[in-house]
């Protein structure tokens, strides 16, 4: 009786003598739910993975695509062969003058006038034909009384600069057309601007502008001109703008410190911005008379109104 109320004592574990009992449902779907916890999980990690692998997929073959359009890219491997490439045109060469020393022209002048003309060449069908620059004026009357050809026709008279060339730093051009026979010819002749060339107005008189042209914008000096002066620039300007040493913008030289009005600091800045928003340049008094100054009664340019 004084045991009754106590917990058995503890011994050795009894291994049950009758049949099992079965477990509480609810024990049953405790241990069921790790399981299907474990399912779900591999599922979603299943269609990450394969979404994954969907995603590698289209980028390698964007990839793939990209690598086709580029130029001269091999085509993948197992792709159908495509249309074959049109083949690639070199890059064709130019015309380049010729030789033009058997030309007609040419030996007619080298027979008439021996020792007076150099190399000649050939260039889209024209002829150029150097010449010394003593020779100048033969050379042309011979060419403006030419039988075949008459070079009736000067139709520009112009020169380069080549300051690399020291000696013969300007090269004077004369283009020369035949109206009867269709013909052109262009001459050419080097020399420095003190000694200069003869002038050609005794052959042809139209020669008078365009030789004080050059030696306006140039400075090569042409002998026995009948008025050789300046023609675009003023009298006493400084320098020959078309010389390949001559300052591109704007200097102040001896002829606008002469003739050109002062003007204030603030009229200058007013002026630089009014032009750099290209807004009215001739708004003050002093502008109009700068204006008056280039213009000495001729008439109006449209760019100047």
């Amino acid at each position: 009786m004084a045991d009754e109320g106590k917990p058995p004592a503890p011994g050795p574990t009894q291994e049950p003598t009758g049949p099992e009992q079965p477990a509480a449902p609810e024990a049953k779907e405790a241990n069921a739910a790790p399981t299907g916890s474990n399912a779900s999980l591999s599922q979603s990690d299943q269609e990450k993975a394969a979404k994954i692998e969907e995603a590698k997929a289209r980028a390698a073959a964007a990839k793939d695509a990209l690598a086709a359009q580029a130029p001269g890219a091999a085509p993948p491997a197992g792709a159908p062969p495509g249309p074959p490439k049109a083949p690639v045109k070199k890059k064709e060469e130019g015309p380049k003058p010729t030789d033009a020393s058997d030309h007609p022209l040419v030996k007619r002048l080298q027979a008439t006038l021996s020792g007076a003309v150099g190399e000649a060449s050939e260039f889209l069908g024209q002829i150029s034909i150097r010449v010394r620059p003593t020779r100048i004026v033969e050379v042309c009357d011979a060419l403006k009384k030419d039988q075949e050809t008459p070079f009736n026709y000067l139709s520009d008279l112009t020169c380069v600069h080549y300051p690399d060339q020291l000696e013969t730093p300007f090269e004077v051009v004369y283009n020369l057309y035949s109206i009867p026979a269709n013909e052109r010819v262009r001459l050419k002749v080097s020399v420095n601007a003190e000694d200069g060339v003869d002038s050609v107005t005794s052959v042809w008189p139209s020669a008078n502008w365009l030789e004080r042209e050059v030696f306006d914008l140039f400075g090569v000096n042409f002998r026995d001109h009948p008025d050789l002066r300046r023609i675009l620039l003023p009298p006493d300007w400084k320098g020959h703008p078309m010389r390949k040493d001559y300052a591109l913008e704007f200097v102040e030289n001896e002829w606008t410190e002469n003739h050109l009005p002062e003007f204030t600091d603030v009229q200058r800045e007013q002026l630089e911005q009014r032009r750099g928003y290209g807004l009215e340049m001739l708004s003050v008094p002093e502008e109009r008379q700068v204006r008056e100054i280039f213009q000495s009664g001729k008439e109006v340019m449209p760019k100047d109104k």
